[in-house]
């Protein structure tokens, strides 16, 4: 099995918005803590940045869709560019796993109910093992629920069904 870590959506923009990401300073240290470890063990390491298309925070080319510097690429890392939650729909995502032969995701990211879902989803459906780090995708309150109440909620419904969970700390990146 060939396992790749997939980090969606940590882009400045995330980190600027009037409601604060939860625990966001936890998630990039948990990113920073895997990137660290993929990397040192030379396992393929995906960056999808989302374009919210122009006026949004996340507009291609804007200060808020840089990737965020703590989890920057290095030369060799791919970075997948997105217009739709998933990073499958309308992208060479798959195309560049199948290149690589990888079978396993290892994901972690930003927005909980939304690229994150849906990109776990999106793989489950295409074949791939998923493993979702339970620890390392974050999400804003809404007006209906708070932020944790939501990651709960994401690791419960995908767990088991679409994903396994895995807190940062249980990830391993040996042997892959």
């Amino acid at each position: 099995m060939s396992s790749a870590l997939v980090i969606i959506d940590v882009q400045q923009g995330m980190f600027t918005f009037q409601v604060p990401l939860h625990r966001g300073d936890e998630l990039l240290e948990r990113v920073a803590g895997l990137l660290q470890r993929a990397r040192a063990a030379q396992m393929p390491v995906f960056h999808v940045q989302h374009d919210g298309g122009p006026g949004h925070l996340l507009a291609k080319g804007s200060p808020g869709w840089a990737l965020h510097a703590v989890v920057a690429p290095r030369p060799g890392e791919s970075v997948i560019e997105k217009q739709h939650s998933s990073a499958f729909h309308d992208t060479d995502f798959r195309a560049q796993l199948q290149a690589r032969d990888i079978d396993q995701l290892i994901i972690a990211g930003i927005q909980t109910e939304m690229c994150v879902d849906s990109t776990c989803r999106a793989a489950a459906a295409l074949g791939y093992r998923v493993v979702l780090v339970s620890d390392t995708h974050s999400t804003f309150d809404s007006p209906v629920l708070p932020a944790a109440s939501i990651i709960a909620h994401h690791n419960q419904t995908l767990g088991g069904s679409f994903a396994e969970l895995r807190a940062a700390a249980e990830v391993s990146f040996g042997g892959n």
